[in-house]
């Protein structure tokens, strides 16, 4: 691919551009979500905590704050953090059960489809295809 003399994000080569699809064409017309929710959540993930959060949930099904502060070792408002961001994002959701039996209401989180998803089509896939690569040239 070639850059255009005009795109400020590449400088002032006088070398033309292909054209291809915009990133806002791929979207489903109409979509739920813009570009930028979808690089919002591409975003959480790239941090390892938020990551090992997501994973979690996933493999793991639905814990509270507390379980997940257990199990990754994560500090408190560490977590909390992260899990807001995780939420705000859409790929975890925060529910609450009532549980009489133990006095009160039940707060846990779970992987949103979209979470699973972005996992299952994203840093899983790329990890499957590293892991078929290292076994077809070993």
């Amino acid at each position: 691919m070639t850059q255009s003399s005009s795109d400020p994000d590449h400088g002032s080569d006088s070398v033309s551009r292909e054209d291809g699809p915009s990133p806002d064409q791929i979207l489903p017309d109409p979509s739920l979500l813009d570009l930028q929710d979808y690089l919002d959540m591409q975003s959480a993930l790239g941090n390892e905590t938020r990551f090992r959060i997501l994973y979690t949930l996933k493999c793991e099904g639905n814990k509270s704050a507390k379980e997940l502060r257990t199990r990754l070792g994560v500090a408190g408002n560490t977590l909390h953090y992260h899990l807001d961001e995780l939420v705000d994002v859409g790929l975890v959701e925060n529910r609450m059960r009532n549980e009489p039996e133990k006095g009160g209401v039940y707060s846990y989180y779970r992987a949103s489809a979209m979470g699973e998803a972005l996992l299952e089509e994203g840093i899983e896939e790329l990890i499957r295809r590293d892991w078929e690569s290292l076994e077809r040239y070993a």
